[in-house]
């Protein structure tokens, strides 16, 4: 990194499989390579997202997924916060690797929840086998809430985009608002339920499609 900080939520030293942060660049600041694949997702500003053959730019709720091995850099042209997720890309036999994706948050449809239409979600990754983690936006309306209690397999990184609401783990009871963090290791018992009179919304991460005692290929 060059003119710019790393925010750190949760990485493998404290029992996830995937390292998630904050970046919060300055004017001009630069985020290197990575050896493993990245997603990113801007929270405020604008940033620059060079490849070998194609140069983007990123404003607001813009994201990108970039393959492990993916040579790039990402450069702000503003300050800006833009929330990162890396992780060692497990492959599996016959199944072609990820193609990187840039994009924005606004060109994806959403669906409803359990057919709940004050909960929406967005998919960011296309659910395809050669990817191995999901990115998803969930927006719940003022008084939204899940149906039940969870468990999932699955970890998750989540972190809180706008509004704010109750988040239950375990037996435990948490308020949160924007700029919060939670890691739900598997098979952590999870609620949420929105609070207050403007929409909740988070963006949140899970690992997908391998089994879950798989190891990665390498």
């Amino acid at each position: 990194m060059n003119s710019c900080s790393a925010i750190v939520h949760i990485g493998p030293a404290l029992g996830a499989k995937f390292t998630q942060y904050t970046a919060e660049f300055e004017a001009g600041g630069e985020l290197g390579a990575t050896p493993a694949q990245r997603f990113i997702f801007v929270i405020e500003g604008r940033v620059k997202l060079e490849t070998h053959d194609k140069s983007s730019e990123l404003g607001v709720r813009g994201y990108a997924y970039l393959p492990e091995g993916l040579h790039h850099r990402v450069k702000a042209t503003q300050m800006s916060r833009v929330a990162i997720i890396e992780k060692p890309y497990q492959s599996l036999p016959a199944i072609d690797p990820p193609r990187p994706i840039i994009s924005n948050e606004d060109e994806v449809s959403s669906h409803p929840l359990d057919d709940d239409p004050s909960l929406q979600v967005k998919c960011l990754l296309p659910d395809e086998m050669r990817f191995d983690f999901a990115v998803n936006t969930m927006v719940f309306q003022p008084g939204a809430s899940l149906a039940m209690v969870e468990m999932h397999v699955m970890e998750h990184g989540l972190i809180m985009l706008e509004g704010g609401g109750i988040y239950r783990l375990g037996d435990s009871w948490y308020p949160v608002t924007a700029g919060d963090f939670i890691w739900m290791g598997p098979w952590c018992p999870q609620w949420f339920g929105a609070l207050g009179k403007v929409p909740a919304k988070y963006l949140i991460y899970k690992d997908w499609n391998r089994p879950p005692l798989a190891a990665p290929q390498r």
